[in-house]
């Protein structure tokens, strides 16, 4: 069952770009020989970790999307424990989420139509008044 994944590693701040890129490149390759497919790589480049890991204070963030099954996530992330370059990984899975925002988006545009409608027909119909007709006699 192919479900998706969000990896997010963090590689040494004085790794060269052309060693990034081949980092990744090799990563979307075990991806797609291991049955699976890459969605998305975002670059999010050098930023401050919030503590220090492995003696590093910066780190060189990415994103990756992957689309496949567990055995895929499984070979990654061993991959990615024996590479000395990465200095953290976590791997999520978000096909859930996904679902669970999707439901809740669509019953938010049925309530938005729902409450849309009955302002629309309130304008349309006359409002009776409360006030007594003049030819009414007064109650005594």
């Amino acid at each position: 069952m192919n479900r998706t994944y969000e990896l997010m590693f963090i590689v040494r701040p004085d790794m060269a770009d052309e060693d990034l890129e081949k980092l990744v490149s090799t990563l979307e390759t075990t991806v797609t020989s291991a049955s699976g497919t890459v969605k998305n790589v975002e670059r999010m480049g050098k930023r401050r970790l919030a503590y220090v890991v492995r003696k590093f204070r910066e780190g060189i963030y990415v994103l990756m999307t992957i689309e496949g099954e567990g055995s895929v996530v499984h070979e990654l992330e061993r991959r990615l424990r024996v590479t000395e370059q990465v200095i953290k990984f976590i791997t999520v899975r978000v096909d859930e989420e996904h679902k669970r925002l999707e439901k809740i988006k669509q019953l938010r545009e049925s309530r938005k139509k729902v409450s849309a409608q009955p302002a629309a027909v309130a304008e349309e119909a006359p409002v009776p008044s409360e006030a007594p007709a003049a030819d009414a006699p007064a109650a005594v």
